[in-house]
């Protein structure tokens, strides 16, 4: 992150989780929070709570604990999600139900939600309310996304608008939350706080999409983790739907008979997926969609009636998001 203000609040953010308090006793319950939440990553949610509450007002300060309940909340998400996938690594480090167990994981992460809580009841008194509404709907949206995304494994057909529902409640939602608590937090109009809701939003559907194109297409140097693992899996992506619904005649038996197979050389499948891909156009296509996306949030962020200079810090963190190549 080159920008010393987003460098700054990154700083800030894992400063005061280092010295918030979870609880002590005992230490089976309150050691893998700690861990979980000393793992690290981009700090994205409460960077953009920070930002959103910056368009506002400068002084970031009364955001700070409420961001902070978006970062414990999402930790708290990956927590279990890292039971249901049965994942191993967490950002290269053991996951908890690893390092633990399964039955310590799945309480620490309870003990995370009602932290989350504890954190948001920060906010101003005249705003709570509305502010644990609107966490609340987010956090059930989440979990709708995830058994959506669970349900998709085992069907046959999954159709673009309900993959694109599926991202939008999985990992859109909470990104939108994220900027509107900032802008609720600042004291703006509820039509600015739900223009920036959506501004998030129509971000986080695009990053998604990205990710899709990027596990097939990235650099496997800077990507961080194999290149492919979405076709070895056969995840229903936006790409494989997109395939499945084009290919006609040998190039549906083809991709079928790559989804079926149960032995294969990992390089091969991928390869041959691949090109399929580049034959129906499906890069193209994805990337279209993606930045179908990024220009609907950044036309809404464009009609929020506040100094362009206010905007430039979110805008400068977005694009460094959607450039990312990782």
């Amino acid at each position: 992150m080159k920008d010393p203000y987003l460098h700054g609040l990154v700083d800030t953010i894992n400063r005061e989780i280092a010295h918030y308090t979870f609880g002590e006793d005992p230490a089976e319950l309150y050691e893998p929070i700690r861990y979980m939440m000393a793992l690290g990553g981009k700090r994205l949610r409460p960077v953009l709570t920070l930002l959103g509450h910056s368009l506002w007002k400068e002084d970031t300060a009364n955001a700070l604990k409420p961001a902070l309940a978006v970062e414990v909340f999402h930790n708290f998400t990956l927590m279990h999600d890292d039971i249901m996938d049965q994942a191993p690594l967490r950002r290269g480090e053991p996951t908890v139900h690893e390092k633990w167990n399964a039955n310590i994981a799945i309480l620490s992460g309870d003990v995370m939600l009602v932290k989350a809580y504890e954190l948001l009841l920060n906010a101003q008194p005249a705003i709570l309310k509305s502010v644990l509404q609107k966490f609340n709907q987010c956090a059930a949206e989440v979990c709708e996304g995830q058994q959506f995304d669970m349900n998709f494994e085992s069907r046959q057909q999954v159709s673009q608008e309900e993959y694109l529902n599926m991202i939008r409640l999985k990992t859109a939602v909470l990104l939108g939350f994220s900027l509107e608590l900032g802008a609720m937090l600042a004291g703006a109009s509820e039509a600015e706080s739900a223009q920036l809701y959506q501004f998030g939003t129509n971000i986080g559907i695009g990053f998604q999409l990205q990710d899709d194109l990027l596990d097939v297409y990235a650099d496997k140097e800077k990507f961080g983790k194999q290149v492919g693992g979405d076709i070895l899996s056969n995840k229903k992506t936006f790409l494989l739907i997109n395939a499945l619904e084009r290919a006609e005649g040998a190039t549906a038996t083809q991709l079928q008979s790559w989804l079926q197979k149960t032995s294969y050389e990992p390089e091969e499948k991928v390869a041959a997926i691949t090109a399929i891909y580049e034959q129906l156009g499906i890069r193209a296509l994805t990337e279209a969609k993606m930045n179908e996306y990024f220009e609907q949030a950044f036309s809404l962020l464009d009609q929020l009636e506040l100094p362009e200079e206010r905007k430039k810090r979110l805008l400068s963190f977005t694009h460094q998001l959607i450039m990312r190549d990782k």
